[in-house]
């Protein structure tokens, strides 16, 4: 089967030359891929890093360098959508690393019956440092990302949703293309569209890629901040398409609200249940991360990070909840 690697990027300079040198290691035949890289009107070298990876690389059914002059990454996926040619279409953040294997074991699992596959994608850290592996550790932990089973798993499953995704290009022909008006909750609210449409996503444990965790804690709090903000603007658009797990922040933030004005009543046991419970989860699984990774100089400060993060993403939901409806009239006016 033919494939169609995508890769859309923004000023992804520094990330942008392993991710690469991945893709021209692969296993798979060159002469059944084609390479579709989109730049998203980036300001550093991110487009002659494509254009020297265009122009080197022989071998392949075509590598195209396109443009995204709208930045928005659903925007980047749609131009791709509409230059590819393959018969599989595999999508892969630029600040991601593939084993050699990668796109093989997707076909395989393509070719063996599945319409949309994918498999495990661990965290890596980009400094190697004390700090920075305190960070990952957060971000890896049950506690810090997500009881997603598509993070974690080793058993082959379907699932909801799927990182690094295969898709069979008929899956796109019939549920059309990404939500442009969405940032990051575009892929919640296209495997929406997919499971709705019939389709099953074959979580595949054997199949691995790699994504690059922010390397600060303000990185981090952005990220975490952004991605509750954009969920509660989608709420106004695809309520359906996000799980119960994503407003856990919300609802830990708004019990944080509750509880205190309860406690400012003189009623403050809940609040020292709920404060309590907290503290025995991000202990625990501050010390579960230290006996699977090994042990951090800085793991006493997990406990404080993981609040830190989730506050950060139950406030950006709230936020987002809030704005949500101005979101919807500015959408409806740029429609007309």
């Amino acid at each position: 089967m033919t494939v169609s690697f995508i890769v859309i990027a923004y000023n992804e300079e520094r990330a942008l030359p392993d991710l690469l040198a991945d893709i021209a290691a692969q296993t798979y035949p060159k002469d059944k891929m084609e390479i579709v890289l989109v730049d998203s009107a980036s300001t550093d070298n991110t487009k002659a890093l494509m254009q020297a990876f265009a122009k080197a690389q022989t071998g392949y059914i075509r590598v195209q360098v396109l443009d995204n002059p709208k930045k928005k990454l659903p925007c980047g996926w749609n131009v791709a959508l509409d230059h590819l040619s393959g018969e599989i279409v595999l999508r892969v953040d630029a600040h991601a690393r593939i084993p050699q294997d990668f796109v093989e074991k997707n076909v395989r699992t393509i070719e063996s019956g599945e319409d949309i596959c994918g498999g495990i994608r661990p965290c890596r850290i980009e400094n190697n440092t004390a700090w920075g592996r305190v960070l990952l550790q957060t971000e890896n932990s049950l506690f810090g990302s997500s009881i997603n089973s598509s993070r974690r798993s080793e058993k082959k499953s379907y699932v909801k949703t799927i990182f690094h995704a295969a898709y069979k290009k008929e899956v796109f022909d019939k549920v059309g293309k990404y939500n442009e008006n969405l940032f990051r909750t575009e892929d919640n609210e296209m495997h929406y569209r997919m499971r709705k449409a019939g389709y099953q996503f074959c979580y595949d444990p054997d199949i691995c890629s790699y994504q690059y965790a922010r390397s600060s804690l303000k990185r981090m709090v952005k990220q975490k901040y952004g991605n509750g903000y954009w969920i509660g603007l989608t709420m106004g658009v695809c309520p359906k398409c996000f799980s119960l797990y994503h407003f856990i922040p919300l609802c830990f933030v708004l019990g944080i609200l509750a509880t205190t004005v309860l406690a400012f009543l003189g009623i403050w046991q809940l609040a020292a249940l709920m404060w309590g419970a907290y503290a025995l989860f991000a202990v625990a699984n501050t010390v579960l991360s230290q006996i699977a990774d090994g042990f951090n100089g800085f793991a006493f400060l997990m406990p404080s990070l993981f609040l830190v993060l989730h506050i950060s993403y139950g406030i950006g939901t709230l936020w987002g909840l809030i704005k949500m409806p101005f979101w919807l009239r500015k959408i409806k006016r740029k429609s007309k």
